[in-house]
């Protein structure tokens, strides 16, 4: 009955229908042509050449950024071991730091703990011409600190109840936001995990909080449905990264920031 409970909450992940009729709640598309042709990795499209041309567009992307004035932030949240990091590196190789950064707090401080919960994320933000990509951010009480009790009841209220207001703030005051969220099936997290536990290269991206999460499949699904009802907003979508395929991933990720800054591509 646990194994049935689990993988229903694994199949919606991987397709769930949209809250407010736009394709964010469903996965990214595959990567498409300029003619709307889908493209197959290794068939019609070569990943490496594609990647190149990708990462010209995003070296365009940053002039337009700094010449604008733009302060743009962008979050990758998902499952552990779904392709965060290899997509946030994809993105910032052939940009110049200065302009674009990256950001991956640890765990939070005494004396943070004190605070308003988004303040530690506040100095982080972006000043004009630039842009910054949290690895992991604010979505922490939503999901691990939710699914792991380091937060209470009182405290993951508040904070569902003040993101979405949150982010408004930020919006209002010029920056652009946007929200990625890598889904993953069970089985392939689990092959991801093994493949780190074997490879002394790998191993340090795993951390007893990962090896934990695993028994909570369940419950991190639950948590991400109930974040994405109160977040998922018509000013503030999140956009589902089908990270089955790490490359294809990439590519999603890659295109859908260039579109959204209305570079063709």
């Amino acid at each position: 009955m646990k194994d049935k409970h689990k993988k229903k909450h694994a199949e919606s992940e991987l397709g769930e229908t949209p809250a407010n009729g736009k394709q964010k709640h469903g996965d990214l598309p595959a990567p498409v042509l300029g003619n709307a042709t889908t493209l197959h990795l290794g068939k019609d499209c070569d990943y490496v050449k594609e990647m190149i041309r990708l990462q010209i567009e995003l070296v365009k992307l940053q002039e337009w950024v700094k010449q604008e004035g733009l302060r743009v932030v962008i979050l990758f949240e998902g499952r552990d071991a779904a392709g965060k990091g290899g997509a946030i590196k994809r993105i910032t190789e052939s940009l110049n730091p200065r302009v674009c950064r990256v950001v991956a707090l640890g765990t939070p401080t005494e004396r943070e703990k004190t605070q308003w919960y988004f303040q530690r994320y506040v100095p982080h933000l972006p000043a004009a011409g630039e842009m910054v990509l949290f690895d992991r951010s604010w979505y922490n009480r939503a999901g691990v600190e939710r699914v792991m009790g380091f937060c209470t009841d009182a405290q993951y209220q508040e904070f569902m109840q003040s993101c979405p207001e949150f982010e408004r703030m930020l919006q209002r005051s010029g920056i652009r936001l946007i929200k990625y969220w890598f889904s993953v099936s069970d089985e392939e997290q689990e092959r991801r995990f093994q493949d780190r536990m074997k490879n002394p290269t790998k191993r340090w991206k795993l951390s007893p909080m990962d090896l934990e999460s695993r028994k909570h499949w369940a419950e991190y699904s639950r948590a991400k449905d109930e974040m994405f009802a109160v977040t998922d907003t018509k000013l503030s979508p999140w956009y589902v990264v089908n990270a089955e395929n790490k490359k294809c991933a990439r590519l999603n990720v890659i295109r859908i920031f260039c579109r959204w800054s209305s570079i063709a591509i």
